[in-house]
């Protein structure tokens, strides 16, 4: 009987910050592109900056050091089901090598990385010009689908929290390009794409027997944590500002 996978669950990707070859903790982050082709690994800006996006105090509780570096287990190119670790720099020569949003910058809990072309990865990435934000409305069901507590199934296949919108999409949340959801999404889902999935589509079949289920799905935006450690009240960066991003960071790759 053959393996039989949803799609956005070897989508997200599984990641630990390091600090000197040590981990410090653990995230989630998933791969977009544009037209243009190029990739670039998603995640939440405070992973990679080690801080508070709010407060700017550390977040690590096993060590005072920043992240230098991080971990992606990326899937392998062999076979679907198998995963690669990807070292990641974080910093070369002191100078920072993701890329922020060009107008919100350091704001916006969300940053890109450039990915290195390798033959011994496969890339699924969530496509830029797919980002438009689809209708949805307040109480409508939503997915984080990513590591919470750095929990993963099997080789390394993501978690998925489900919850409900929970406040007006079309308005920014607090003047910022975010909205609400109530799901009880916890540590180590930063990063992870918050998608709208819905049964339909086909099944694709590998050659090895694996199907993969391709229903109805559209990433919404990026969770980015809870408004406040009482509440399971979530962030959602919007997939538009995301788009934004992406264009930007393809921009920037071209001109280097």
């Amino acid at each position: 009987m053959p393996f039989r996978f949803s799609q956005p669950s070897f989508q997200s990707l599984y990641i630990e910050m390091r600090a000197n070859g040590k981990t410090i903790d653990r995230g989630t982050a998933f791969v977009a592109n544009s037209s243009s082709g190029a990739n670039f690994l998603i995640t939440s800006r405070h992973n990679v900056t080690g801080r508070n996006q709010d407060s700017g105090d550390l977040l690590s509780e096993e060590t005072v050091a920043f992240p230098d570096s991080i971990a992606v287990w990326h899937n392998s190119s062999a076979a679907l089901g198998e995963f690669i670790k990807v070292d990641v720099p974080l910093l070369v020569g002191g100078i920072p090598q993701w890329i922020e949003h060009p107008v919100l910058q350091a704001n916006a809990d969300f940053v890109a990385l450039p990915i290195s072309d390798r033959q011994d990865i496969e890339i699924y990435p969530y496509r830029a010009e797919n980002l438009a934000n689809m209708h949805i409305e307040p109480a409508e069901t939503v997915s984080v689908v990513g590591f919470p507590f750095g929990e993963r199934t099997g080789a390394s296949f993501a978690v998925w929290a489900t919850g409900f919108v929970a406040s007006e999409p079309d308005i920014n949340h607090g003047g910022r390009p975010v909205f609400l959801i109530d799901c009880r999404s916890r540590k180590g889902q930063s990063g992870s794409p918050v998608i709208r999935y819905r049964s339909g589509g086909g099944v694709i079949t590998y050659d090895n027997g694996t199907e993969v289920v391709s229903p109805i799905c559209r990433l919404l935006g990026i969770y980015s944590g809870r408004i406040n450690n009482e509440s399971d009240l979530g962030i959602v960066w919007k997939a538009y500002a995301l788009a934004e991003l992406i264009n930007h960071a393809c921009t920037l790759n071209s001109a280097s």
